[in-house]
């Protein structure tokens, strides 16, 4: 009884560990189809029709949370995605109504404190690694939590202690963790160094350098 106890346990306990990492996944993910943006689901169904020539996850807009105009501040919360067509930008509900259009008299400071990366890229002999350290003993392995070995390297801002990061290698991009294990292999032609990891949880990657997508950290397509 104790044994079946144990397998139920891991069981639910495995479930939830999927179910989290999944909650990450935003609900309504942007995607371009014959060069106009709108939004999928997780299941690649349309939920608002590609219509925008820009159409970015639904997160929080500094600028509008921090409106002069205090009926204005709401349309700045993660409920609502920036949106632009013909050179116009809007904010949009879940739905895909225009509820806001952008005005510069509209939009307040953000007051947004700076805080350097822990981690950092290192470039030795034309390669790059990776480093926490400000000063670096070139005479051995010790000091480089990745040994310089790839043609690129930059570090995603999101998760100051466990980052993930864009490598080169072979002219293939991918991206690796600070313990140098592949998390999405070497196979695209570009991998963004934009912030859709620390918004959404995804990487915006290319195969061919011009048709761009999203895929999770398991390579899953979206």
């Amino acid at each position: 009884m104790k044994k079946y106890l144990t397998i139920i346990f891991t069981g639910c306990f495995l479930l939830g560990i999927s179910q989290m990492k999944a909650d990450l996944i935003p609900n309504l993910i942007p995607q371009t189809i014959q060069g106009k943006s709108g939004y999928i689901n997780q299941k690649g169904e349309i939920v608002i029709n590609p219509e925008y020539h820009i159409a970015m996850f639904f997160s929080e807009d500094c600028n509008l949370l921090n409106s002069p105009n205090p009926k204005l501040r709401i349309y700045g919360s993660a409920d609502y995605a920036t949106v632009e067509k013909n050179q116009i930008s809007y904010r949009i509900n879940q739905k895909g109504k225009r509820i806001y259009q952008y005005k510069a008299s509209d939009l307040g400071k953000c007051s947004l404190s700076y805080e350097s990366p822990k981690y950092k890229a290192f470039v030795l002999n034309g390669l790059y690694g990776l480093v926490s350290k400000e000063k670096v003993d070139l005479s051995s392995y010790k000091d480089f939590h990745i040994y310089p070995q790839y043609q690129m390297l930059y570090v995603l801002d999101s998760d100051k202690e466990n980052p993930m990061l864009v490598a080169v290698y072979n002219d293939k991009f991918g991206i690796v963790d600070k313990q140098n294990k592949i998390i999405i292999p070497f196979i695209y032609s570009d991998i963004k160094t934009n912030l859709s990891w620390k918004t959404a949880h995804l990487f915006e990657v290319s195969k061919d350098g011009k048709e761009y997508f999203y895929v999770d950290e398991k390579n899953k397509a979206y």
